[in-house]
């Protein structure tokens, strides 16, 4: 994977892990998992336990999928990254670590030729540090959605679902979106979404 000339000057002293999760935009409160309601926040291991159960589910469906490809089909993944891709409630330094359970998926698809796409509601200003701690963790980056000032200002959910469309317009299929709050996910614009819990809103 090409590294950009940037990424090596990016420390923990000019970009804080703090700084990057509150400029992430609150994601919107959604029930799905078994431990959802709990009053204190949840632990690490059981989130990963509950991320392996979802992933678990996708990845028979993401192997026959593309599997099944069209001739000329361009595949694409499309993931949402605070607490999705990038553990982000539980990662205590820069860059932060991958979660895993969507790691090991993310790369089965793109060693298979899937392209993945990245849209948050992360503001403009990370793009360059978002992008880099992506990539270090092991995603290949085929795209990443920021918001811009003007996107700010506008639903986060129908934000995102236009993000989706503007990729379907480049010509891809997106075959899967994964993500852990209800704005990553309403909309349409994906065959299939995958849901990882955020417990009642507790995870960003």
């Amino acid at each position: 994977m090409t590294r950009r000339p940037w990424a090596r000057r990016i420390s923990v002293t000019t970009v804080s892990v703090a700084a990057l999760a509150a400029m992430a935009a609150p994601a919107e409160a959604a029930t799905t998992s078994s431990t959802a309601g709990a009053a204190a926040k949840v632990d690490y291991a059981t989130w990963q336990q509950d991320c392996q159960t979802v992933m678990n589910d996708a990845l028979p469906y993401l192997k026959q999928r593309i599997a099944a490809a069209k001739p000329g089909e361009k595949q694409a993944i499309v993931f949402d990254i605070d607490n999705t891709t990038l553990e982000t409630d539980f990662g205590f330094s820069f860059p932060q670590p991958a979660n895993k359970p969507v790691l090991n998926v993310a790369r089965y698809a793109q060693d298979h030729g899937v392209k993945l796409f990245f849209v948050t509601a992360r503001p403009g200003i990370v793009y360059w540090p978002t992008e880099y701690n992506l990539e270090h963790d092991g995603y290949d980056v085929s795209g990443l959605y920021v918001r811009g000032l003007l996107d700010l200002f506008k639903d986060v959910a129908s934000y995102k679902t236009a993000q989706r469309v503007g990729i379907e317009n480049q010509g891809y299929t997106i075959i899967a979106n994964i993500g852990n709050s209800a704005t990553d996910l309403s909309g349409g614009h994906a065959e299939k979404t995958y849901k990882l819990p955020d417990y009642n809103g507790q995870l960003s």
